[in-house]
């Protein structure tokens, strides 16, 4: 139990001059960078028939290795440009947006504002340019409710000053153009028209346009982002540090945690476990065979953005299950993209101090290291509102409302959760007891009776994991206990 517990600081310590120090996801910081994002006034985008792109546009457009967030303010939509001042401002107050316009390339967009407690009572549509082919694509849908993935109430996360509402994250895909429509609507009306004014929108809008940079070698130009503090040498030394977080597991510097046979998990978790009292050592493991997990290495995270230091909960009770509603218009082979996208905007737009997700999975099966700090460890998440203690949350990429998540997604759901909670000693099959820390189903201090493995609406009213996700909890208990032998 010592080595499964020990210090990051400690481990790294001992290992620090075994990672390379410029691992290629880091590479891009070798040279001066700004330290703030980038807000770009783009011209609007060239009408139909002229050439999508200048070659002054084509410089502008060249992505950052490292990723950059183009972060631009809303502006007021009037259909009469000369409507007077206090119309103008009415009208501002229920609709907002942008113009069509060319910016520079990002992959992901979202919608922040200032107060992380007010709520976006309404609908966001956008539409993009695709950069190889200049079409745009039909106006798409923003999931809009998104304040239930985060930290818990009065937590050093979500009271640091630095935290912001938003909506999801939406993928595009490769994209240098945009429009946004943000439209205030009252909520639950069924339909019927009622003579009440709709209510405002939220302070400070912004459109967050997400390039998710390349992940592995350094390309030239483009703005990118400095680590919060530090510089090069800090950064690289947070990547030594996430590395050496899962050093019982798979060697320093690796992109991948290997899979395990059934045996050879037992075995280590006796290594993990081994300051235990001795009869509980003695108690049958049931433990599922550790699954092939891509590490944070492995998909090419900037360790400069997210805070150094790494917070753990005491255990692992239970696994809440989550959709990132980002949309299913993804490849496979994007993955790592909309993973670096996803935790760029959760810490450079949303003001989180690390991704919100222990681990995520894609829509063929593969399994990612989220928050830094060890898979096998009890990390401290933001990803359920109200019940981040104890617990740990795993992301399917994609939206699963209306759409079936993969054979393969519900596998690795089980795979993951038969070992991390085995780990743990709990039933994939069984109930746990968790306390509240405050959600809108739940006060504080509540004791609440939940599934081992449940899904984010067991803890917070929300859609999320999203209805046919949801549905496919039962077959991943199922066959998470048949991993774990019972």
């Amino acid at each position: 139990m010592r080595g499964f517990l020990a210090s990051s600081i400690g481990v790294t310590c001992a290992a620090a001059l075994a990672l390379p120090l410029t691992p290629p996801a880091l590479a891009a910081t070798a040279r001066p960078v700004p330290t703030t994002e980038v807000a770009t006034a783009a011209r609007p985008a060239p009408h139909a028939g002229t050439p999508d792109t200048t070659k002054t546009d084509r410089r502008a457009a060249e992505p950052s290795a490292a990723g950059s967030t183009q972060s631009l303010p809303l502006e007021p939509l009037t259909r009469n440009r000369a409507t007077p001042s206090a119309s103008a401002s009415a009208s501002a107050s229920v609709e907002q947006g942008l113009s069509r316009r060319a910016v520079r390339r990002f992959s992901l967009v979202g919608v922040i504002w200032d107060d992380p407690h007010a709520e976006l009572h309404g609908r966001v549509h956008v539409r993009t340019r695709a950069a190889g082919t200049g079409t745009w694509s039909g106006w798409q849908d923003v999931e809009t409710h998104n304040a239930d993935h985060a930290a818990d109430l009065d937590t050093p996360e979500s009271t640091s000053g630095r935290v912001r509402g938003a909506t999801a994250p939406l993928w595009v895909g490769d994209s240098d153009g945009v429009e946004l429509r943000v439209r205030s609507e009252l909520q639950g009306t069924g339909g019927r028209s009622i003579a009440v004014a709709a209510p405002s929108l939220p302070s400070g809008l912004r459109l967050e346009l997400v390039d998710p940079g390349e992940g592995d070698e350094a390309l030239p130009g483009g703005p990118v982002d400095s680590p919060r503090t530090g510089g090069l040498n800090t950064e690289t030394s947070a990547a030594t540090d996430a590395s050496a977080a899962n050093a019982d597991l798979a060697p320093l510097g690796a992109t991948e945690i290997t899979a395990l046979s059934r045996a050879a998990t037992e075995r280590e978790f006796y290594a993990l476990r081994a300051g235990e009292p001795v009869e509980r050592q003695r108690a049958k493991p049931y433990v599922g065979p550790r699954p092939r997990i891509v590490t944070r290495r492995g998909w090419g995270a900037n360790e400069g953005l997210r805070e150094r230091n790494f917070v753990y909960t005491k255990k692992v009770k239970a696994a809440f299950v989550h959709h990132t509603a980002s949309g299913n218009k993804y490849r496979c082979s994007q993955s790592p993209s909309l993973i670096r996208s996803i935790y760029r905007y959760h810490v450079k737009s949303m003001g989180w101090r690390d991704v919100g997700y222990n681990f995520l999975i894609d829509k063929c099966g593969k399994i990612y290291e989220g928050r830094a700090g060890g898979v096998a460890r009890p990390v401290l998440g933001a990803h359920t509102l109200g019940f981040n203690s104890n617990s740990m949350g795993i992301a399917v990429l994609g939206s699963y409302g209306a759409k079936k998540p993969s054979s393969a997604a519900v596998k690795a759901i089980a795979r993951v959760t038969a070992w991390k909670l085995g780990l743990y000693r709990m039933n994939p099959r069984g109930k746990t007891y968790l306390k509240s820390a405050g959600s809108n189903l739940y006060r504080k201090g509540k004791k609440v009776r939940l599934n081992v493995i449940s899904g984010h609406r067991d803890g917070f009213k929300t859609a999320c994991p999203g209805r046919k996700l949801y549905g496919k909890l039962g077959s991943a208990r199922t066959k998470a206990a048949r991993y774990q032998g019972r």
